[in-house]
């Protein structure tokens, strides 16, 4: 058996805690009970059928094999992917402080990466070129600030703000495991942040990710964070998701205004009018982060009530119950909010996903018409963010000029006219 270095777990304890976490219905909470009532992992897995069995009435769980943890670290080795728990030298410290922090994370490339303070950007997965443009410019300032670059890996805005900070290092996390990243057309990009970066996940390495892990996966995002930044949402968006957990975490929440023409825009502009704080330039994050280092939690910007109704983030159950509760004592994990079924688009997605298809390539002219929107775009931007020709681009400006949908500005910019009628 290994020894540990200190902070960090002995092969033999890794394979307890992989054990206990991957069993059924045991959670970052129900994991701190275990620990903190009997000591350790192994002493914890080894109670845990009597004490299930006399607080869930004779229910069983399922316990994860020794067997299973094994592989999974040798399935983690040959990825390059390392375990860290919240004692390790290597786990976020920003992550460390939420109350519902993952016991264990997998983490491949460079782990320092996330010692930095993170700042997340997040948004619309089909988000305007100017969306697309600001998010860009927004993720290199901080970089160049010395701010870290979190997001999710998903297309849009998120994977915008990674190419953006590749150099300086930005840090990805995954609703499934290691082996299989979401989505699949982004492989190269998560080699390419692996590099100099970090990806991080809280799942077994060969999870196939589900609807319902995005939101898992936002707590750990805003976890990672000093502040969250949404630059395109609409409503009951997943970015809106991660913003919520950020404000329940205690951390900055910031908003890009939107034209309320722009459907992409309803969500951003719903939390200005809630109280987050305008982001129209990087100076307006550098410069309330410089101001509240340390300050107390921000007011909270969302309505309780909208939480009624809602099933739990993580499914755990409460070992405890009804048994000697003062062996242990803990603050209750607050309470959390749990989404809304993931869009229509988004499951349409995973089940391609989960079937090996790939994603549908589009004309050039459904490209331009998504990129487009009520806020003035530069040409040349457009035609990067498109990554189309330039004649391409053209050609299906001309198009839309022709048909009246189309209006320029100065400096060579272009708007879509939303009111166009067929």
């Amino acid at each position: 058996m290994t020894e540990a270095s200190p902070g960090r777990l002995s092969e033999e304890q890794l394979v307890d805690w992989l054990r206990l976490i991957r069993s059924e219905n045991v959670g970052p909470r129900t994991f701190r009970q275990l620990i903190n009532r009997f000591g350790g992992a192994g002493a914890a897995l080894d109670a845990l059928p009597s004490l299930a069995a006399r607080s869930l009435r004779g229910r069983t769980i399922r316990i994860a094999t020794r067997e299973e943890a094994l592989r999974e670290i040798e399935a983690a080795r040959a990825l390059g992917v390392r375990f860290a728990t919240t004692g390790d030298p290597d786990y976020p410290p920003l992550l460390r402080e939420i109350a519902d922090a993952p016991p264990l994370i997998a983490m491949r490339g460079v782990s320092w990466t996330a010692q930095r303070d993170g700042v997340a950007i997040v948004g619309s997965r089909n988000a305007s070129a100017a969306g697309l443009a600001f998010a860009e410019r927004l993720a290199r300032s901080l970089a160049l600030e010395n701010y870290v670059i979190v997001s999710g890996l998903a297309r849009g805005i998120d994977a915008v703000a990674h190419r953006a900070t590749l150099e300086t290092g930005t840090i990805a996390v995954l609703a499934g495991g290691h082996a299989r990243p979401y989505p699949a057309e982004h492989a190269r990009l998560v080699e390419e942040i692996a590099e100099r970066g970090l990806i991080v996940s809280e799942m077994p390495i060969e999870w196939e990710p589900r609807g319902r892990d995005f939101p898992r996966r936002n707590r750990i995002i805003s976890g990672l964070s000093r502040a969250t930044i949404v630059v395109e949402a609409a409503r009951r968006s997943g970015s809106l998701i991660t913003a919520r957990f950020a404000n329940e975490q205690g951390r900055e929440v910031f908003a890009v205004p939107g034209s309320p023409l722009d459907p992409r825009a309803e969500g951003v502009n719903d939390l200005i009018r809630q109280g987050a704080t305008l982001c129209a330039r990087p100076e307006d994050v550098i410069s309330v982060l410089a101001e509240n280092a340390g300050s107390p939690p921000r007011k909270n910007l969302f309505d309780d009530d909208s939480l009624e109704g809602q099933d739990t983030l993580i499914d755990e159950l409460d070992l405890f119950a009804g048994l000697d509760g003062s062996a242990f004592e803990e603050r209750a994990a607050p309470k959390q909010f749990s989404p809304p079924s993931p869009p229509a688009d988004c499951v349409a997605d995973l089940d391609a996903h989960t079937r090996g298809e790939e994603s549908p390539q589009r004309d050039a002219h459904e490209v331009i018409l998504s990129l487009l929107g009520p806020a003035p775009i530069a040409i040349d931007d457009l035609i990067r963010v498109a990554g189309l020709t330039a004649r391409e681009v053209q050609g299906v400006l001309v198009e839309l000029d022709i048909e009246g949908r189309l209006q320029r500005h100065g400096a060579n910019s272009v708007s879509l006219i939303l009111n166009y009628k067929l």
